[in-house]
């Protein structure tokens, strides 16, 4: 079931208000490669108190079979502001229920026992703020799990803003700041893993292209008419090869730097 929640992006960044409804399809062209780091973040929750578990942000429902039997006996809520992703997370059977909502200022009905986070703050801005905000939801005892990329500074993501002189969504914080910012709520573990990725061959263009262009590039793509996008990315095909070379087969070695947190709420 998918019901109606808080307005949509009320708060979100300039840069994400040009971005269209979310693409399922193109977002999960790398699926294994955005999933490993949903199961490395989730094993690091601990044992759960009573309450529901919330996906905050929750996509297409990756993640979703993963949370469900990790929170045996507890509700599953999948939380996203994107109605296609919705609907394709409805299709897993993996929630219980789905709530369209702005993660900036979603509220649960109840305490939840974890509240885990994939690949979704990196689009909101005022870490300082919102990250306390949403730990001081859990139940006590309970579980607040965030993981980010970390790659803004990369060449991959910062090709993107060279190109079209645009600053993009605000980068995410050092990992010293997020352990520093959640300490004083409990104990906290904060760590950073820089996942070297090869991407499959493509007769379509560049693979790291192929990559950014559905997540952190759609910001960028989103603000063109349709020969500005080609342009772009010819662009960005043409330049990304010098830092990221296509070996014999076609494929492309790619690390990508993710950033994880993990509290558990005062009791």
């Amino acid at each position: 079931m998918v019901t109606a929640g808080w307005s949509l992006s009320r708060r979100a960044d300039l840069a994400m208000s040009r971005i269209r409804d979310w693409n399922p399809g193109a977002y999960e062209r790398f699926r294994d490669l955005r999933l490993r780091p949903a199961m490395d973040l989730l094993s690091a929750v601990g044992a759960l108190p009573d309450g529901p578990c919330v996906d905050l942000g929750c996509g297409a429902g990756a993640a979703g079979a993963a949370l469900k039997e990790r929170c045996t006996g507890r509700t599953l809520i999948g939380v996203d502001s994107s109605p296609a992703m919705l609907s394709k997370a409805q299709e897993t059977g993996a929630y219980d229920r789905l709530v369209q909502a702005d993660v900036s200022d979603w509220v649960p009905d109840d305490a939840p026992a974890l509240i885990f986070s994939n690949a979704v703050l990196n689009w909101l801005s005022d870490h300082t703020t919102l990250l306390p905000r949403l730990a001081r939801l859990v139940a006590p005892g309970g579980w607040f799990a965030m993981q980010v990329p970390g790659q803004n500074d990369a060449p991959s993501h910062r090709l993107w803003r060279d190109l079209t002189g645009q600053s993009g969504v605000a980068g995410v914080l050092d990992p010293v700041e997020y352990a520093d910012l959640l300490m004083p709520l409990g104990p906290v573990d904060v760590w950073e893993t820089r996942y070297v990725q090869c991407l499959p061959a493509s007769n379509q263009g560049h693979p790291v292209r192929r990559f950014t262009e559905s997540t952190y590039g759609r910001q960028f793509l989103d603000s063109l008419d349709d020969a500005g996008r080609t342009a772009l990315v010819a662009a960005y095909d043409a330049a990304i090869e010098a830092h990221y070379p296509t070996r014999a087969d076609g494929t492309v070695l790619f690390p990508f730097r993710r950033v994880f947190a993990v509290l558990q709420q005062g009791m």
